[in-house]
């Protein structure tokens, strides 16, 4: 994406409001300043005042900064958990199943933990003609992730989409719920 004349448009890291590296793999909130964003969230105080933290506008988009300037969004600052009080990028946990040969959709979802918070939950549905060997899977995972980003479970289903294509997440956050509510 390239940005019109603003002020300023950069990804930042949104605890530190310092600009990420401009390698094209960290990720960090897009945010900018200009002068023709809105005046606030409507008799919302509290919300005007997280959506310009630091005096930036938080797009509540995630992407990386490449070294031209380009910015890739990747993925929404609320597909983010907190797992022991470490940054799980969801996106980073899906593409990763993604390029698991037997898996042909993957999404992920914050799961209610008591220890540490939350941890992701994988819902995945296989590609034609395969199985799942899910301690195969679970190596594959550890062998590129940090293990706080390993999911504690992988659930096989159909995985349904919006007439968009884009994935219900908001039916597997309910689902989740659901779940954590029985245990």
């Amino acid at each position: 994406m390239r940005y019109l004349p603003l002020e300023r448009l950069d990804g930042l890291d949104p605890e530190i409001i310092k600009p990420i590296p401009r390698d094209g793999e960290t990720m960090g909130e897009v945010m900018f300043r200009v002068n023709v964003v809105m005046k606030g969230h409507f008799r919302s105080p509290s919300a005007t005042r997280q959506a310009f933290q630091g005096g930036w506008f938080h797009s509540g988009d995630l992407g990386a900064v490449h070294p031209d300037g380009y910015i890739q969004l990747k993925d929404h600052s609320k597909d983010i958990i907190i797992s022991g009080g470490e940054n799980v990028f969801l996106i980073e946990v899906e593409e990763m199943h993604y390029s698991y040969p037997a898996i042909d959709i993957a999404t992920v979802v914050a799961m209610p933990h008591e220890r540490w918070g939350e941890t992701p939950r994988v819902f995945i549905e296989l590609a034609p003609g395969h199985e799942i060997d899910t301690v195969a899977l679970r190596t594959w995972c550890r062998d590129r992730l940090a293990p706080y980003k390993v999911p504690g479970r992988f659930v096989e289903t159909t995985i349904f989409r919006i007439s968009t294509g884009k994935i219900q997440k908001f039916a597997l956050r309910e689902h989740v719920k659901d779940l954590a509510a029985q245990s």
